[in-house]
């Protein structure tokens, strides 16, 4: 046997649900309403009847409520048999039998003792006079529902309180901050942990150098920063990165959400605020981080249809004081996440609350390279695994994404049996979170097939000829996600784009539509997709960048978002007719453009669409078999089965990119109706 000795034993505790208690409690209530004659079924006669019974011996007792002017009939045992028919042929087990009402002028010793004299000594009734003594009744009828009403009241609190993670059953608690508190010893994550962000750390390094060695700055009289706000697109890292300034700092760590201050009763948001600032100032140096601060700090003017004394609006006021009112808050840094910095309130944006702003931008290839080699480090890869290659595929992925790729690549190796995890394995991933997840088994008629070949032949053609288009890397008709066939293209990652590089991505995405119209004769639905984009761009090239000779040099762009709810426009109709004039002309000379390209390479055209219905998926080397190498700038750019999103627009924000169409890859195509067929639009973050 093995040694026991030295163990503690295990203690089983035994908890108690409420909830039960609740339910039991009402149980027996409505036991005892319901069984107040101790489970008899007592049959309602009439006086007259009585008198018949009585007279025929048939009657054992009678008990008379003197009260309630109310007789309770037992029967003898052997006369039962007689009255079973009122009780539905069953006789009953259990007594009184019988039940009848008289009036208030009803004299009860009287008439009980005149019907007993006509009866033998031997077989008088056994006559009980009481009262009814309806206090407890009363008092239960009076208090039944108000302890119900404090029980579920309690029980309500109770509730709100633990889910607040105020504990117990504290009604009062609501009103306390629902902040999680990291102390120093439970924050192992530091700035080694975080991988990329280069400029963001560079920022925040003079906060955790502040918190180190505070004197250092406080000698030559400057002053801590009150706070940063930490802005980019969702999953780039802003909350691993204000965690990562806690641990390095070695301070306290207060993490709670923008939402988490709103609540549905009043003031509650405001006294939340209050709570967290006095625990912040008793733990100082601390760190305090609000993670999607736009849910409480929206600027208090585009609060639509809200009042002025809307409770987002007292929270955010009681947070503006707090950061740098009347009180001194010394040692207490804000930390602020947000994705739209366009709508928080200005005076939450000025210096002495928030000093400055840290923008966290999308990985580059060197960031998305160090951000693989962190998710991967509990994977077993291939001995040939690159990981550079990897990282040259997924352009525009946060790094939510990529840790995403990851755990995908592992789940699609272990679907296949695999004991390492390969190269393959990661592109597929890419392939299904981009496009969706294969549907090979879908049935597409031949003339479907066909014309699915020839649309994404339109895009792999037209961006494999035109010098600045993106390199394309792999074309496949396989329907993935709810699209018919894709074309992966890799874009440069470019901050500026200029005129001719957004033309020729125009050109791309029009492929497809030239592409239906030179095999069918007729545009179809499947182009929506492309069409969407094309247009959005082009009003982009026209209104906002400035790029039209007859509108000028002129953008009708809001970037910080001042105009706020108001609808009109920021020109005249005669401008905006002119705005869609240029857009149209811009869209003609793209499509007559693209049409002459695919004509000038019919031959190649067709081969690459023949080649596609053959192979249902080429790579950039069958391209370069077909038509020749890449034309212009991308010629010697070229990666062999690397993959990137297709299907995909470029980033739908409220601005523009700084390069529109530098995240753009031709989309999907189908001749199924529009509605059916094109999937919305994803970010690609």
């Amino acid at each position: 046997m093995a040694d026991n000795k030295g163990k503690k034993p295990k203690i089983r505790r035994f908890s108690v649900n409420l909830s039960w208690l609740y339910v039991i409690f009402l149980a027996i209530i409505i036991y005892m309403m319901f069984t107040g004659e101790g489970g008899a079924n007592p049959q309602k006669i009439e006086w007259d009847e009585v008198k018949q019974m009585f007279n025929a011996g048939d009657i054992k007792e009678i008990v008379f409520v003197r009260n309630d002017f109310k007789g309770q009939v037992t029967v003898k045992q052997e006369s039962l048999e007689k009255y079973a028919s009122k009780f539905g042929g069953v006789v009953p087990k259990k007594s009184p039998h019988f039940i009848f009402l008289v009036s208030g002028s009803f004299n009860a010793e009287e008439m009980f003792g005149a019907l007993n004299e006509n009866l033998p000594a031997n077989d008088q009734v056994k006559i009980i006079m009481t009262n009814n003594d309806r206090m407890w009744s009363k008092a239960a009828e009076w208090l039944i529902f108000p302890i119900l009403l404090i029980i579920m009241y309690v029980f309500m609190f109770r509730s709100i309180g633990r889910g607040n993670g105020n504990g117990g059953g504290n009604i009062f608690a609501v009103g306390k901050t629902t902040g999680k508190v990291v102390e120093k010893k439970d924050n192992p994550v530091t700035f080694k942990d975080v991988a990329g962000l280069y400029g963001a750390k560079e920022e925040v390094v003079e906060i955790v150098d502040f918190l180190k060695n505070p004197k250092k700055y406080t000698a030559l009289g400057g002053k801590i920063p009150k706070g940063a706000l930490l802005v980019g697109p969702p999953g780039t890292g802003k909350t691993l990165l204000a965690k990562a300034v806690a641990g390095e700092a070695n301070v306290p760590f207060f993490s709670i959400s923008g939402s988490d201050f709103v609540e549905m009763f009043v003031g509650v948001g405001a006294s939340r605020v209050r709570d967290l600032f006095r625990q912040a100032k008793e733990k100082a140096p601390c760190i305090v981080f609000i993670d999607e601060i736009d849910a409480v700090g929206r600027a208090r003017g585009k609060n639509a249809g809200f009042s002025s004394n809307d409770e987002r609006e007292n929270t955010l006021n009681q947070l503006l004081t707090e950061m740098d009112g009347f009180g001194s808050n010394s040692g207490v840094i804000i930390l602020a996440a947000t994705n739209r910095a366009d709508i928080l309130d200005k005076a939450l944006m000025r210096a002495g609350r928030f000093d400055r702003q840290i923008h966290v931008s999308l990985p580059d290839l060197n960031e998305r390279k160090e951000i693989f080699g962190v998710h991967t480090r509990k994977l077993k890869l291939a001995g040939d695994f690159d990981m550079e290659l990897i990282a040259k595929n997924t352009p525009g992925f946060s790094g939510a994404d990529i840790a995403n790729v990851c755990n995908e690549a592992a789940l699609t190796a272990a679907r296949r049996n695999k004991s390492a995890i390969d190269q393959t394995d990661f592109l597929d991933a890419v392939d299904r979170i981009v496009g969706g997840i294969e549907r090979s088994k879908t049935i597409m008629s031949k003339e479907e097939k066909m014309l699915t070949a020839y649309h994404e032949a339109g895009h792999a053609v037209t961006g494999w000829v035109l010098p600045f288009a993106s390199p394309v890397l792999k074309v496949s008709i396989i329907p993935r996600g709810q699209a018919l066939g894709l074309t992966w293209n890799l874009p440069d990652e470019r901050v500026i784009q200029d005129r001719n590089h957004m033309m020729d991505e125009l050109c791309v995405l029009m492929g497809g539509r030239v592409a239906e119209e030179i095999y069918r004769g007729v545009p179809c639905s499947g182009a929506l997709n492309d069409l969407e984009r094309l247009t959005r761009m082009a009003y982009a090239m026209v209104s906002y960048y400035g790029m039209s000779d007859k509108v000028g040099n002129l953008s009708f762009y809001d970037s910080t978002g001042s105009r706020g709810f108001d609808l009109t426009k920021p020109y005249s109709e005669k401008t905006a007719e002119l705005i869609d004039q240029e857009v149209k002309a811009l869209v003609d000379e793209i499509h007559d453009r693209t049409y002459q390209i695919l004509t000038g390479h019919k031959a190649e055209f067709e081969a690459v669409a023949q080649e596609l219905i053959d192979k249902e998926l080429i790579l950039s080397s069958d391209l370069e078999r077909i038509i020749g190498p890449k034309a212009g700038v991308h010629g010697q750019e070229r990666l062999e089965p690397e993959v990137q999103n297709d299907g995909e627009p470029a980033t739908d924000q409220e601005a523009p990119s700084a390069e529109p169409g530098a995240e753009t890859t031709t989309a999907e195509v189908t001749d199924k109706p529009a509605e059916n067929t094109e999937p919305e639009p994803k970010e690609v973050e």
